[in-house]
């Protein structure tokens, strides 16, 4: 099955789907260009990115699902990947800035623990 033979629903389905996914990625994006400081400026793309890849992963799943006449979901090894990897990652970043702060003795450091 091709994508021109998808179903009309599971096409709508999956276009919403992906859709949606890449808004709330083009929102932390934005996010990310709009706020002003490091410890703002990480927070939002790491939120947009793992609200955008569960709606992104979601509409591949559905898609490859009814292409495939069967429950797919090899997807969600990627997503898993990226849900667990994206907030390790943005707490190592947040602890490495907070670390140079505080050596640096910068006025915008976070307290210590």
């Amino acid at each position: 099955m091709s994508a021109a033979d998808l179903p009309g629903w599971a096409a709508c389905l999956v276009v919403a789907l992906a859709l949606a996914g890449a808004a709330f990625s083009l929102i932390g994006s934005i996010g990310l260009l709009r706020l002003r400081g490091f410890y703002e400026r990480a927070h939002a793309p790491a939120l947009g990115a793992t609200a955008g890849m569960a709606l992104i992963v979601a509409a591949s799943i559905l898609y490859f699902s009814v292409a495939e006449g069967r429950l797919v979901l090899r997807d969600l090894v990627i997503g898993l990947f990226l849900t667990v990897t994206t907030p390790i990652t943005l707490l190592l970043l947040g602890r490495a800035a907070a670390f140079r702060d505080r050596s640096e003795r910068n006025a915008d450091a976070p307290p210590d623990p």
